[in-house]
């Protein structure tokens, strides 16, 4: 059986388009022809659904008790024995479709208290490799070409989780100084979990997000991230564009929109770009894929 490709969006700051990129990547390695699932651990209050139009489905079983099992509990040491009661129910509950052609795991509240909860296991290759095992033995063989896992916004037990899962991060970058520091303090971290834990877990993609290039100020940052980053440069920035937060607040990303800005169309290039090269950087060995070790 062949593995997915995997990926997750990455960088230990808010607000540089994390969500919205693996949103839009997704549905653009969709567009482009693969079985896509995105996966939701960036917190409780379901960004990554809302780019869909199923918060208010999710909202609703959560109100009612009706969430259970959710993307917390594939963390519990009893997740075995959930799955063995269950069956196939098990997985296929967490897996919402969407009408954009990718699926998704939402998040959930008992995200919150996951970070203390994998605190408390002592084995550190058992605290951060428990998503990992879930993919393998769970989502493995219902044949995704592509897994993309959205994290939180900062380092900690479940964004270790997402990173030795994917082993390959897209990291959205704006343009600006303290995005370069977080970029290079994000490869002094992989360097570090590959020291530590002997896995490989590589940058697959720095990609300029929300890039005015009116002004010089973001034309001399894309040289420099181009220049600090070659092998993982995207081929394309995501222009800046109001479109894209119009749609979100709609409920779909720029590619459901029927008429679609200047800008939103080139970010739909963009996107449509990144996500070929993406796949074609994880399949030919260039970044570990998930995992394996370098090619």
């Amino acid at each position: 059986m062949s593995r997915s490709i995997r990926a997750c969006t990455f960088l230990d700051k808010g607000g540089t388009g994390k969500t919205t990129t693996a949103a839009h990547l997704g549905v653009a390695l969709a567009e482009l022809g693969n079985d896509v699932l995105l996966i939701d651990l960036a917190g409780k209050q379901g960004d990554l659904v809302k780019h869909f139009g199923c918060w208010e489905t999710v909202e609703r079983q959560i109100e009612s008790d009706d969430d259970w099992p959710n993307i917390s509990t594939v963390f519990q040491d009893q997740w075995d024995a959930i799955a063995e009661k269950l069956g196939t129910a098990a997985v296929e509950d967490l897996i919402l479709e969407t009408d954009e052609g990718v699926d998704l795991v939402p998040a959930h509240p008992g995200l919150d208290s996951l970070d203390a909860e994998l605190g408390n296991i002592d084995d550190a290759h058992d605290r951060y490799s428990r998503l990992d095992a879930f993919l393998d033995e769970y989502i493995e063989p219902l044949g995704y070409d592509a897994i993309l896992i959205d994290l939180p916004g900062l380092t900690n037990n479940v964004s270790y989780n997402g990173l030795w899962a994917a082993r390959n991060v897209i990291a959205p970058v704006e343009m600006g100084p303290f995005e370069s520091e977080q970029a290079e303090a994000l490869r002094a971290d992989l360097d570090k979990i590959g020291a530590n834990f002997d896995v490989n877990v590589e940058l697959a993609m720095v990609l300029p997000n929300k890039v005015d290039t009116r002004t010089t100020l973001a034309e001399e940052y894309l040289d420099a991230f181009e220049d600090a980053y070659p092998e993982a440069f995207a081929p394309a920035y995501v222009p800046v564009s109001q479109d894209i937060r119009n749609a979100a607040e709609q409920g779909r990303t720029a590619f459901a929109l029927e008429e679609p800005s200047t800008t939103a169309e080139r970010a739909r290039e963009s996107f449509l770009e990144n996500a070929d090269a993406l796949a074609d950087r994880l399949a030919s060995g260039r970044v570990a894929p998930a995992g394996g070790e370098r090619a």
